[in-house]
């Protein structure tokens, strides 16, 4: 049975046909107002689906999240990285065959022109890292004229493949260079996130070599950050690519929207909190803060998920792997008691405020040494598998066009120029 929304106006009566939940914008310009054709107001596209998607899927009320149909905690506990964005990018996981091959073309593109080298060094020694790292991915697609061809599926999967080979290579050089180190190479004996931790802490030894738990422990934080449908960056994405944009120039968008502290820079927020707060006997404090208005609880609530984040839960156990490396992280006693406590008060329970991934991630991050600047890349790394894929979809969907928003204008009308000498 068909479901229609029925629209009454003084001059008639319309009857748009609701597909998936939704309504398409485009009806809604037979129902005339007095100020023209009807439209929706809606800003942060609260409730305004922009495309169909076939890559993730999220179910916000019951914390679900799965990559392609895949539960994301399946994925964490058996799948590598590499796995996943193949998985992303054509629908099905790999056999054994497909995953070495597709292994071996993103390891053989680790190597970056050494022209990017030359402008990664040429920024100030302080200059933030994702600065870096956009200018690098952005600066791809003078090297690749073929990027351009964004109609030729060949061209489109060699980019692809070019951007998942070298993204970590840029972004290690971005962190050696903010640190005043030598730049590290790739090492084709590694493996995809060996290599990367390599290229970011290698000093004196011929082959640096992680720790097996610290490197699992950083797979699976790829694995969860890899999508996360339509975000902030991703919606970045999409909309430079609907301008005709090869793929480094649109993933460079996404980064820039990823570089906003209200998207990518949350976990950073929370150890800022955590630190505030300083010892466990004076969470009470902070909480009773919190419901006052006098402090604010970072890590907590989400905008799609009104349940606890599938993410957050995989990360906590995650923490026990990497700090049997690194020794605890002082603030993780902190953090657990402030969990404990909000989860079972009335105040947080009735407003679904759950942590979100971004409340153990910084945790891990800081314990590994990086210092917070670096905390965003590190989620840009695996996510750039997650705009391919949302890049790749936007290209080959026949339904979208250049992304061009309406308005509802608030400014002056019909005003007369005045002369600059007779202006008062």
């Amino acid at each position: 049975m068909s479901e229609n929304l029925q629209v009454r106006t003084p001059e008639a009566s319309f009857e748009l046909p609701i597909t998936d939940g939704t309504i398409r914008a485009t009806d809604l310009k037979q129902v005339p107002t007095q100020s023209g054709p009807l439209a929706t107001y809606d800003p942060g596209f609260m409730n305004t689906a922009s495309c169909r998607s076939a890559i993730t899927y999220i179910d916000g009320d019951a914390g679900i999240l799965e990559y392609r149909g895949y539960p994301v905690d399946q994925l964490a506990a058996g799948a590598s990285h590499l796995e996943v964005a193949y998985l992303l990018l054509y629908g099905e996981l790999p056999t054994p065959d497909q995953l070495a091959s597709w292994e071996k073309q993103i390891n053989t593109h680790r190597l970056v022109h050494e022209n990017v080298r030359e402008l990664i060094d040429a920024f100030r020694y302080d200059a933030h890292p994702m600065a870096k790292l956009m200018a690098g991915v952005a600066s791809m697609q003078t090297f690749y004229p073929s990027s351009r061809r964004i109609d030729d599926p060949e061209a489109r999967e060699m980019n692809i493949i070019r951007l998942l080979g070298k993204i970590p290579t840029m972004a290690a050089w971005a962190y050696r260079h903010s640190i005043g180190r030598h730049f590290v190479y790739p090492n084709d004996e590694l493996g995809y996130v060996d290599n990367f931790l390599a290229m970011l802490f290698q000093s004196q030894q011929r082959v640096y070599r992680a720790d097996p738990r610290v490197s699992r422990a950083l797979e699976v934080l790829f694995i969860l950050h890899a999508d996360h449908e339509q975000n902030c960056s991703t919606n970045a994405v999409r909309s430079v690519a609907s301008a005709g944009n090869d793929l480094f120039t649109s993933v460079g968008a996404g980064i820039g929207a990823l570089f906003g502290p209200l998207h990518g820079g949350a976990n950073e927020a929370v150890l800022g909190m955590l630190r505030e707060i300083g010892t466990i006997d004076r969470v009470p404090d902070f909480i009773a803060g919190v419901k006052e208005g006098r402090a604010r609880l970072m890590g907590f609530g989400h905008r799609v998920y009104k349940n606890y984040d599938p993410r957050a839960k995989i990360i906590k156990r995650s923490c026990d792997d990497v700090f049997e490396v690194t020794g605890v992280n002082p603030l993780l006693s902190i953090a657990l008691e402030l969990e404990k406590i909000a989860l079972e008060d009335e105040y947080f329970v009735s407003r679904r405020l759950y942590p979100n991934v971004d409340f153990y991630s910084g945790l891990i991050y800081e314990a590994l040494r990086f210092p917070p600047e670096m905390f965003t890349v590190l989620f840009a790394v695996p996510r750039t598998a997650g705009w391919c894929a949302q890049w790749l979809e936007n290209m080959t969907d026949p339904d979208q066009k250049i992304m061009r928003p309406k308005q509802i204008y608030t400014g002056y009308r019909e005003r007369t120029f005045v002369p600059q000498d007779q202006r008062g």
